[in-house]
């Protein structure tokens, strides 16, 4: 037998895949089966605030909170990114959990970005956004026939530069769905009102969708500034679908 290559003995070991996976909104039970059963092969997990805790008892896995919260930014996303290099290149089988769908109005992207920058193999297990889940878990429809044909997603976190978020014209058939927009409803509702937007449109804010203590609470555009902030997280939805609702089993209220 011929002895080994001793560039193949310096040589160091592949990392694993790193799989990016979307923990979908609130609770456990609404991250996809695939994200399941990764979770459950882990060695360690890298997960955001907003991932409900039973998704994460009973792992046979390392999990480390890297959230991002109003005020506290925790751990640096450069640093996050390292830490998903570093432990893919020990040969651990890492998971990276966030929040939703890993590419709706987060950071998934940029982590792709980086890993495979560094040479890391990943695979993205898409989520269920709270965009699209958290005004059905309100009972309200994003479109329906003869009121609304077509909706919108903006972000309205406030931006590094000051500026305004990326909000569209009004239109009579169109649905819009703000995210993480409590801290800022009276900037964002004024803007729309400037941009064309009545003030008397229906407008439901959906705060902590999917979990036990989801709350909905209705008022119009022109009221919604002068009101109280509804707990975040928050999914507002403004538009002729956002008067209708079927009833549902978390408190409705009106700001």
């Amino acid at each position: 037998m011929s002895p080994p290559d001793p560039a193949e003995i310096d040589r160091p070991p592949a990392p694993t895949t790193v799989h990016l996976i979307g923990a979908g909104p609130g609770a456990a039970d609404l991250v996809t089966v695939r994200g399941w059963r990764l979770l459950q092969q882990a060695d360690v997990v890298v997960h955001d605030a907003l991932v409900e805790g039973a998704l994460l008892a009973g792992l046979d896995a390392e999990c480390i909170d890297a959230g991002k919260r109003a005020g506290n930014h925790g751990i640096g996303q450069d640093a996050i990114c390292a830490l998903l290099c570093e432990r893919a290149r020990s040969g651990q089988r890492v998971v990276r959990l966030k929040g939703g769908d890993p590419f709706v109005l987060g950071r998934g992207f940029e982590e792709v970005l980086a890993l495979r920058a560094a040479g890391v193999p990943c695979e993205v297990v898409p989520g269920v956004s709270s965009a699209t889940a958290a005004p059905l878990l309100g009972g309200i429809p994003l479109t329906y026939r003869g009121l609304a044909d077509a909706f919108a997603v903006v972000s309205a976190h406030p931006r590094d530069d000051g500026d305004l978020p990326a909000l569209p014209a009004w239109h009579p058939r169109l649905t819009l769905i703000v995210l993480m927009g409590a801290a800022t409803l009276p900037v964002w509702a004024a803007e729309l009102c400037r941009r064309g937007w009545p003030p008397d449109t229906a407008v439901a804010l959906i705060s902590w969708a999917g979990w036990p203590q989801q709350r909905v609470y209705r008022t119009t555009l022109a009221a919604a500034p002068a009101a109280d902030a509804p707990p975040a997280p928050c999914v507002a939805v403004l538009g002729e679908v956002a008067a209708l609702g079927l009833p549902s089993p978390s408190a409705s209220a009106f700001l």
